[in-house]
């Protein structure tokens, strides 16, 4: 029992450290692709700048996507969802768009390490969401309501 009590703790500043990451970056990603990268990508040719906007939005939607899953999980934490609801499909991790190497290589050099972040933010939290679902027990009650109890303490 003490075992699931660890884990929890574990998971749960896990779940915040991440948070704090995923919100930190998207402060920066807001500041810097509202603000910040005007005379950037004005430099930029036609192409460039649509390719510099596709990329902006991106960021922003993998980074909500990590932001959303981190907020199931802490309602999870704080017992408002169960455990069985935050794997509803609906509420898994949101697929990432892709982003070419080469168009990364094509930005400048404040816009290829936001969306290199952003990629590697969905990439870790893509194998915790993967792994909640191959850690899940059979479907026998059982097993779901000691999951459970397991998780509660």
């Amino acid at each position: 029992m003490r075992g699931a009590v660890t884990d929890a703790r574990i998971h749960r500043k896990l779940i915040d450290s991440l948070y704090v990451e995923a919100m930190v970056l998207a402060d920066e990603a807001r500041g810097y692709f509202d603000q910040g990268a005007r005379l950037e990508r004005e430099a930029l040719d036609p192409l460039g700048r649509v390719t510099f906007s596709c990329e902006s939005l991106k960021v922003t939607t993998r980074l909500m996507h990590v932001i959303a899953w981190l907020l199931t999980q802490r309602a999870v934490d704080s017992g408002e969802l169960s455990t069985r609801d935050a794997l509803d499909p609906a509420r898994r991790l949101g697929e990432a768009p892709v982003t070419e190497e080469a168009v990364i290589e094509q930005m400048p050099a404040d816009a290829r390490a936001l969306i290199s972040a952003s990629i590697d933010l969905h990439r870790r939290v893509a194998r915790l969401d993967d792994a909640q679902i191959e850690s899940q027990p059979a479907d026998s009650p059982v097993q779901w309501m000691q999951a459970r109890l397991a998780m509660a303490f």
